[in-house]
């Protein structure tokens, strides 16, 4: 047996299932979750905004949702759906771009709190962590050591932060999933399988639309009829990724907390505002694109072996082609062998609505002189105009054919160990 304990709070309940379990060796996995963070910045920057229904990602009619407030949902509003259907939906809502800069800058205050206080976490979006507590029972008492983290950081940043703490990463997801907004829940060792049972099938982190779909039409609504079913069934219906889904239903996860791991691969793209034929105003872009990610690469000390181009036309149907090169970072390499893969894929019968480009294989290096080829003013250059991006930013300094691209840039260095920011698509 188990039972809820109901904790009283100023705003909501703060609950936990408590069991009685032996003190064998388990793990103990924290989730934190930042509510509707971008949103809560904006509130903290401007706190006319609080309890107004809030929109944050693209403005224009092919923007995307990036966060919206609780206050918008009861519309039927949802992060990642178009942003002009969220206007439609909640035609009162503020609309806000979103500065991702700032919003690195709130998440580094919460990292650096988790940081000093917590053996082991790993960072896996801008408002996502987890934390392996394992072994502190002894010591703290892990909930109560969560709840003062938590405390804390609702203290010194201002933001709201709800938790979920059980013995995996799945469990503990969902759990914080439960608890929100701004709360918290724990699942004791062995409960794993009732706190999920009479849960929508769903909330499984792995199940999206389209295989929740699927499940449905199999007739699976909730949890404890996929906990009841033959592993051997879903992994039929759904391939191996059935067979991790059923592991999940039951409360079955062995995925490490893993604190840090080197990108293999950086990227960027954008969607026009209007479908484009303009071929100058394309190669400008991807020229500008190229450009900022040979920084990053020389930034990060690193290069890359592999580059593609992608391309989306207006009929929604995308393409793209790689290429394998010599391991570089120079963006008189780069920049050739980029245009020589758009040509390669461009049709000039249709409209282009998205383009972008990554650079991939990725190792540790810098990039080796051509003795032949190489000038030393050249090498200069590239020394001077890499100094004055890390000094001023990296848009201070860019080549004439890509200064029309206003909007590419970053403001973060990609390989500092920390995910990259998710924002709705910026338009050109």
């Amino acid at each position: 047996m188990y039972k809820i304990i109901w904790n009283k709070s100023k705003k909501k309940e703060i609950f936990h299932i408590l069991a009685i379990y032996s003190d064998g060796m388990h793990k103990t996995i924290l989730h934190l979750d930042l509510d509707t963070f971008f949103v809560s910045v904006e509130r903290l920057i401007n706190s006319e905004l609080r309890l107004k229904p809030i929109l944050v990602g693209g403005t224009s009619d092919r923007g995307v949702v990036a966060a919206c407030s609780y206050e918008t949902r009861g519309f039927g509003v949802h992060s990642g759906m178009p942003m002009k259907m969220a206007r439609e939906l909640c035609p009162e809502a503020v609309v806000i771009r979103g500065n991702a800069g700032t919003y690195s800058k709130h998440s580094d205050l919460v990292t650096d709190i988790i940081k000093e206080n917590v053996p082991v976490f790993e960072k896996s979006s801008i408002d996502e962590f987890y934390a392996d507590l394992s072994g502190m029972d002894r010591f703290f008492g892990c909930y109560q050591y969560a709840s003062e983290l938590r405390s804390r950081i609702m203290r010194e940043t201002g933001l709201p932060i709800s938790f979920g703490l059980s013995v995996n990463k799945v469990v503990s997801k969902v759990a914080t999933n439960e608890a929100k907004p701004n709360n918290q829940l724990k699942v004791d060792f062995g409960y794993e399988k009732p706190f999920l049972a009479p849960l929508s099938i769903k909330k499984i982190p792995m199940v999206g639309d389209k295989t929740y779909q699927t499940l449905r039409n199999l007739g699976l609504k909730k949890v404890k009829t996929v906990q009841d079913m033959p592993v051997d069934v879903m992994q039929r219906v759904l391939g191996a990724n059935g067979r991790v889904i059923w592991k999940r239903a039951n409360g079955m996860d062995e995925t490490p907390v893993i604190p840090f791991s080197d990108r293999k691969s950086i990227s960027t793209e954008r969607t026009f505002d209007r479908d484009t034929i303009d071929v100058v105003k394309l190669k400008g872009i991807l020229i500008a694109m190229t450009e900022n990610l040979a920084y990053q690469l020389r930034r990060g000390e690193k290069l890359t072996a592999c580059i593609a181009v992608k391309i989306r036309y207006s009929d929604f149907n995308t393409y793209s082609k790689q290429m394998r090169i010599p391991y570089t970072s120079a963006d008189h390499i780069l920049i050739p062998r980029i245009l020589d893969l758009f040509r390669t894929l461009y049709n000039r019968r249709l409209l282009v609505r998205l383009i972008g480009i990554r650079f991939s294989h990725l190792v540790p290096g810098n990039y080796q002189i051509n003795l032949f080829e190489d000038t030393e003013e050249a090498l200069n250059l590239y020394a001077a105009m890499d100094h004055i991006r890390q000094r001023f930013g990296d848009k201070k300094v860019l080549r004439a054919s890509g200064m029309g691209a206003k909007t590419i840039g970053r403001m973060q260095n990609p390989f500092n160990g920390q995910p990259p920011i998710v924002l709705a698509h910026r338009k050109q």
